[in-house]
Parts: C-alpha cells; sequence; structure tokens
C-alpha cells in the first residue's frame, strides 16, 4: 500500500447540521479508507451525549470514544485531529499557558481516538496580537511536540500554512519552522489550495492569479523538492476551489470587513480537485505531482473541502459530499497512476 484515499469528517457537512455518525458512514460507503477528525464535530458529539451546550472534557473523551467505534466497525482510520487553532507565537502569555492546558486534553482525545497526529494550522489572529519571530514561533511549537513526545504511542503535529496565516503563509515558511523546531515528532501538512492559493492565485483579481504564477509556482515546487525532507511531511491535502467571478472584493457575497480574501474563500469556494463544473482551476495536480513524484511521499491523501455547499441541510449533504470526494481521488489516481 502506497497511497490510501481520506477525508475530513467537517468536508461532509456542517458540525451543527449534519450528524457525525452519519458522516462517517457515508465516508466509509463511498469507498474512502481514513478520515480526519474535526474537533468542532466532537464538541457537537459532546453535546448530545452530555445534553448541555457546554460539554466538559470528560464528555468531549467520550465522544471520542464513541467515534473511535463508529469508525472502527466502518472500517476508517482516523489519521488526525484538527485544528488546535491560535497557538504559536502569542504576545499574551498566560493565553499561551492556557492552550498548553488545553493541549494536556488533546493528547487524552487524541488517544482515545486510537490516533497518533494532531494538526496546527499556522496562526491567523491580527498581527497585533502576534510575533513574528520565529525562534519564539518554534520555542512554542517545540513545547508541544515535547508533550507528544512523552506520550505512549507518540504523538506527531502536522504544521499546515494556511495561504492567509498572518506570518506562516507559505509552505517555505513552515518548513524554515519545522526545521527551527527540530523535533522528531514535528512535520508537516501540506495542502495543495494552501500552496497554490498563495503562491499561484489571487481571488481578488479578474485574472484570479497573480503577476508571473506560472514561473513563480514551477520554482516554487522546484524548491519544495529540493529542501523538504519527505519523512516530515506527515500527510497531505489535495483540493482546489472556484475562480471567484467578480473578484473577491468588497461588495462580493463573500466579502467580509477585517477577514483577508482568501480565507472568505476559502471558507465559502473551495471545491474537490478536477471539479472544473464548479469553477475548479487551480493548479492543484501540479502541486500533488510535486509532492507525491517530487518528493517522493507515500501515505494517506486527504480529500479536503470547505465550501458553503456544507451548510446544505438535508441527509444527503454527507452522501454527495462523500461521492464527489471519492470521484476526486479516483481521477487523481488514474491520472497520477497511483498505487
Amino acid at each position: 500500500m502506497k497511497y490510501r484515499p481520506a477525508i475530513m469528517s467537517a468536508s461532509l457537512g456542517r458540525a451543527w447540521l449534519h450528524n457525525l455518525d452519519h458522516k462517517i458512514e457515508q465516508a466509509a460507503e463511498a469507498g474512502f479508507k481514513g478520515i480526519e477528525i474535526f474537533y468542532e464535530d466532537l464538541e457537537y458529539a459532546a453535546r448530545n451525549i452530555s445534553g448541555h451546550d457546554s460539554p466538559s472534557s470528560e464528555h468531549v473523551l467520550l465522544a471520542a470514544d464513541h467515534v473511535h467505534e463508529v469508525c472502527q466497525a466502518q472500517g476508517l482510520e482516523i489519521i488526525g485531529l484538527q485544528p488546535f487553532l491560535f497557538y504559536e507565537g502569542l504576545k499574551d502569555r498566560d493565553q499561551q499557558a492556557r492552550l498548553i492546558e488545553k493541549m494536556k486534553d488533546w493528547l487524552q482525545i487524541a488517544k482515545r481516538l486510537d490516533t497518533t497526529i494532531i494538526q496546527i494550522p499556522a496562526n491567523f489572529l491580527p498581527a497585533e496580537q502576534l510575533t513574528d519571530d520565529l525562534d519564539i514561533i518554534a520555542a512554542d511549537l517545540r513545547q508541544v511536540a515535547d508533550m507528544g513526545a512523552a506520550e505512549s504511542p507518540v504523538v506527531r503535529f502536522a504544521y499546515e500554512n494556511l495561504c492567509w496565516s498572518t506570518y506562516i503563509d507559505t509552505w517555505e515558511k513552515a518548513w524554515d519552522v519545522v526545521r527551527i523546531v527540530d523535533r522528531p515528532n514535528f512535520g508537516m501538512c501540506l495542502d495543495t489550495f494552501n500552496i497554490a492559493g498563495r503562491v499561484w492565485a489571487d481571488p481578488t483579481v479578474a485574472a484570479g492569479k497573480a503577476p508571473n504564477a506560472d514561473n513563480d509556482l514551477i520554482k516554487s515546487m522546484q524548491r519544495l523538492v529540493k529542501e523538504v525532507d519527505v519523512s516530515k511531511v506527515f500527510y497531505i491535502q489535495v483540493v482546489d476551489a472556484e475562480r471567484m467571478e467578480p473578484p473577491l472584493v468588497h461588495g462580493h457575497p463573500f466579502h467580509v470587513d477585517g477577514q483577508p480574501a482568501r480565507m472568505s474563500w476559502s471558507r465559502n469556494a473551495r471545491t474537490f480537485m478536477y471539479e472544473e463544473d464548479r469553477g475548479a482551476y487551480l493548479p492543484s495536480e501540479d502541486v500533488a505531482k510535486a509532492i507525491i513524484f517530487g518528493l517522493g511521499y507515500e501515505g494517506y491523501i486527504s480529500m479536503e473541502l470547505f465550501s458553503r455547499t456544507m451548510a446544505e441541510l438535508g441527509e444527503h449533504v454527507p452522501n454527495q459530499h462523500a461521492k464527489r470526494g471519492i470521484v476526486s481521488w479516483r481521477k487523481l489516481r488514474q491520472r497520477l497512476q497511483l498505487e
């Protein structure tokens, strides 16, 4: 086995609208072999267990036990728990200390889920709340890495640049952080949307792409193949997005004052790969090829999605998203001739 398809629980529908057990069942029925568990899904499951809007840590652990049982029954491996948000580089060190306490809970949740990966997206709080000092950012992340290393089995952390993150918005910057953290259980999640969405695309312009986009992406992928240690790539996500017509600026339905355009774009208008009928246009396949063939990555390939379609009502929504995701996976497998 070299490659197996996975999907995020959140990719199948919104937590507050669609039952997690149903989403898991639909993922398995479609043919997925793994699933990323979104923490918000666990919280909603814990609310159902507890009957309270603010479930206790123990109720979240009970929800994790239940989710693990359902996934086992459906033949799905839980490849990771995500996202541990707004952690590294905080100027408010009291909040950083509170999040360390929260991480203790997450490590127990991961154990109950029987997964060994926690994903940390690069911080996207406002710049005035964060430092751009890579040594401080790396020290914060090294602290949680050491916590994970003390667990049995060891918990690994997959750090992901988001194309709208405040400072760590490219794979290059994320790789710099990984190298400075310098822990065997601290690596990366590489996402085709967040890579292409930063170096190649621009949702705020009519062309949908940055000046010199094609050449810049080629050079970026050449650097990735040359510089990144594939053993530090813990898993990958492949996803595309709609071209924004008109551009995503003030007056666009997705525009939110004070929110980065790429973040608004990501939350509303991602697509699965190859969904040209839905407006997909990113060079996501080129990024996937660089990671899979250039780096030699083997392992889970997660078909990730965030989209306004996930907020539609009805039990059919998880089924539709699972089917769309597996069609995307099969086309990727065929086009890249993956085992």
